[in-house]
């Protein structure tokens, strides 16, 4: 593992792009940021991080044979390696908001950025972003749901030592995912999926408001709520979110 540590930077993610598209970059290299002027997640939406506060950044990998088709299981590896690592320092009520974000209680204390290479039908390497909110005390106010491991837990945590049991965590996952345990990964996140299984109001992205909870993830990731009349519906990434009354 090479592990490449910058001050400060537009985005990880692009950085690391940047370099797999002019040099060989061996895998599982991991570029990590002090902070990052421009960080990205979901759909072009800005993340921002307060300087040396938290943890910013990505991770090249390559594989061997995983389908296109497959994809949800590389965000499942991921997302529950961040998980992981943020349970193991005693967070409570922690959850993963589909398809990545991380939660505890209704606090989103992390996110990530999955930006896969294609050949043909393959996925066969991607840069994986992530952000974790570790001791950061304040945020701005445009951001309410926004909190960090400090302020709920009220200590310091040291970001090398997160970052090293994340990228543990990661290799264990990827172990699976390459002996292809996709049911063993499933029902994993699906355990820890927020609000799965308990009814919820849901807002459409024409701004429809309905009831329904989340059963599961379809086979193309998308998200599957089953309706008040039981049948179930998939939705993509922004097609869908909760509704605050």
């Amino acid at each position: 593992m090479k592990i490449i540590k910058l001050n400060a930077i537009d985005s990880t993610n692009t950085f690391l792009k940047n370099m797999v598209s002019k040099v060989v970059v061996d895998d599982f290299t991991v570029v990590v940021a002090k902070t990052q002027t421009k960080g990205r997640g979901q759909m072009n939406s800005e993340w921002v991080v307060e300087e040396g506060k938290n943890l910013t950044f990505s991770v090249f990998s390559r594989f061997i044979d995983l389908k296109v088709e497959n994809h949800k299981y590389l965000n499942f590896c991921v997302s529950l390696s961040v998980f992981q690592a943020l349970e193991a320092l005693g967070l409570l009520n922690l959850s993963v908001k589909w398809p990545n974000d991380i939660l505890s209680g209704n606090k989103k204390l992390g996110g990530i950025l999955i930006e896969n290479i294609l050949k043909g039908s393959n996925i066969v390497s991607s840069v994986i972003g992530i952000g974790v909110n570790v001791n950061q005390n304040s945020f701005p106010e445009n951001l309410p749901n926004a909190s960090s491991v400090k302020k709920i837990l009220g200590r310091e945590f040291d970001l090398d030592v997160l970052l090293e049991n994340i990228l543990k965590n990661l290799k264990g996952y990827f172990n699976l995912l390459e002996r292809k345990e996709y049911n063993l990964l499933e029902e994993a996140y699906l355990k820890v999926l927020y609000k799965k299984n308990v009814p919820t109001m849901f807002k459409n992205s024409q701004n429809i408001l309905f009831m329904g909870k989340i059963i599961g993830v379809s086979k193309n990731g998308n998200l599957e709520i089953e309706l008040e009349n039981e049948t179930i519906q998939e939705f993509g990434l922004k097609e869908v979110s909760f509704a605050t009354l």
